[in-house]
């Protein structure tokens, strides 16, 4: 999955190097970035530091998804998945709606 991340980019409550092998991996479409991380990844830090986790944004090139990659604990990174594709979810819902 390419390099690890540096030791200063990595929260003190993320454990090196048990917490960076196996990130939780999803994809969501570019048009809803903005919305679930508020504008120009504003919302990111506090998403990280609420979660416990680390959060990694990777642009698909020839498609319209971002991946999404999350490390941290087990139950942390599992538990950061599960809300950003609800978030994610909810607001291509709505947004289908208006």
């Amino acid at each position: 999955m390419g390099t690890l991340p540096k030791r200063e980019d990595i929260p003190l409550w993320v454990k090196v190097p048990e917490d960076l092998r196996d990130p939780a991996v999803f994809q969501v479409q570019m048009g809803l970035l903005e919305a679930m991380f508020g504008p120009g990844g504003s919302g990111i830090p506090y998403i990280k530091q609420v979660n416990k986790a680390m959060l990694e944004l990777k642009v698909l090139e020839s498609s319209n998804l971002t991946e999404v990659v999350v490390y941290g604990n087990y139950l942390y990174k599992l538990r950061t998945k599960w809300m950003l594709q609800s978030m994610a979810e909810r607001h291509r819902l709505h947004s289908r709606i208006l």
